[in-house]
């Protein structure tokens, strides 16, 4: 559910998202810090996530965390290069289908 419902807040927020990561550079030296931190603390507890599961064997460890991490919020990050609201998908089906996409690259 926290990888699905990632990609539908994106989504609902599709034009300030694409803005954002295509202007994060421009920001302030400080507000740049303080923005990743924010960034980095939701993907820390995302990847807690992950590990838990392979800690409990839930999850393959084949893959590290940190990369699973990464490959998800990389994908999320392009949403504004290729998704469109009128296309044939819904921002729930988007969801649903990365975060399969996810999971099934994490079962042992």
């Amino acid at each position: 559910e926290a990888a699905a419902d990632v990609v539908v807040t994106t989504i609902d927020n599709l034009d300030d998202a694409t803005i954002f990561f295509r202007s994060m550079h421009q920001l302030s030296p400080e507000k740049h810090k303080q923005v990743r931190a924010e960034r980095r603390r939701y993907h820390e507890r995302f990847r807690a996530l992950i590990e838990e599961g392979q800690e409990a064997g839930v999850f393959s460890r084949e893959t590290p965390a940190d990369l699973v991490v990464d490959y998800h919020f990389g994908s999320i990050h392009h949403l504004g290069a290729w998704y469109r609201p009128q296309g044939p998908l819904t921002p729930r089906e988007v969801a649903d289908h990365l975060a399969d996409l996810l999971l099934r690259s994490l079962r042992v």
